[in-house]
């Protein structure tokens, strides 16, 4: 059976066979993503991922399960056949936060702040216990990529001394028990559902990777986002409001999210060079805001020995 047919055989087997497909954007991954309308106006989204490419769409649906059974919005599941690699998706909309924070900058803070409090409330529940735990030692070795792929010219010497410094420095941090981490929890996979009440208000998107880290992660990734430039007072207003909400300390906050958003940051530059490498030149023009973000927070105490590390390491420029 061809893929086509498949995707058929699904969409019959569900009520949705005579709806009109639009393709929506993807992500970095080989996921295919289009929106079914049907006549009577019902609409819903179809993930598209296929196994033979090394996709899976379990891991969505057991997050998926997770999160809405935390009182979030994730999409609902209508229907699945993981074997094929096909889910029938609620659909959320088009309002992404990094759509509406550019459409209308005066309440690109708001938005933020909603996100840290969508963020507080996830973090009240346990991760499943069979979530993997992302430890300073799988934190350190996953900025692999970029020694494979951004800066393969560096000695080996320099990948070790950069795993070691990033692993010190983070077991260096107050001991935190893990919480539930979206990993890529920023404005484009952030869905402004404002009909919807309290950390309801926030769709999330792309979570199937979750781990379960430290709670300053995904506070990481959507102040550091390598998509677009988030404003001081949005950056702000998401800390202000996630501190407000879980009680933490600012200043240990703010370490934990500079070394953390260094590791991520050094990985995205890795995947972004492999992306770039594999016929998606789009994702080099994202890479001097990730250099600017990583220079900023290696200029924090916690990163020292980080930074030093990484002196040889070129900027995006000479690298591409």
């Amino acid at each position: 059976m061809t893929r086509e047919a498949a995707r058929a055989a699904v969409l019959h087997a569900a009520g949705w066979g005579d709806a009109a497909m639009t393709p929506l954007a993807g992500d970095a991954s080989a996921r295919r993503y289009l929106r079914l309308t049907r006549a009577d106006g019902a609409r819903a989204v179809l993930m598209d991922a296929d196994p033979a490419t090394g996709e899976d769409v379990r891991p969505f649906r057991r997050v998926a399960a997770f999160l809405r059974g935390a009182g979030l919005s994730a999409p609902e599941v209508y229907a699945a056949d993981d074997a094929a690699g096909f889910l029938l998706l609620e659909d959320l909309g088009d309002a992404l936060v990094a759509r509406e924070a550019t459409a209308r900058p005066g309440a690109e803070p708001a938005l933020y702040a909603a996100a840290g409090e969508t963020l507080a409330a996830l973090q009240r529940h346990a991760p499943p216990a069979d979530w993997p735990i992302a430890t300073p030692e799988r934190l350190a070795q996953a900025v692999a990529p970029l020694f494979t792929h951004y800066a393969p010219g560096l000695a080996p010497a320099h990948r070790d001394a950069t795993e070691a410094a990033l692993r010190d420095a983070l077991e260096a941090l107050p001991a935190e028990a893990p919480v539930p981490v979206l990993r890529d929890f920023h404005a484009e996979n952030l869905v402004w559902l404002p009909e919807r009440a309290g950390p309801a208000r926030l769709g999330l998107l792309d979570f199937q990777d979750a781990v379960a880290g430290h709670p300053a992660y995904d506070l990481a990734s959507l102040t550091r986002d390598a998509r677009r430039d988030v404003s001081a007072e949005a950056a702000e207003a998401a800390l202000a409001a996630w501190l407000a909400a879980t009680g933490r300390a600012r200043a240990e906050t703010e370490a934990a999210l500079a070394l953390l958003a260094v590791q991520r940051n050094l990985r995205i530059l890795g995947i972004f060079a492999r992306l770039a490498g594999a016929g998606k030149p789009r994702y080099l023009a994202l890479m001097p805001r990730v250099w600017r973000q990583l220079r900023a927070d290696l200029a924090h105490p916690a990163a020292a020995g980080v930074a030093r590390a990484l002196a040889d390491l070129p900027a995006p420029r000479s690298a591409a």
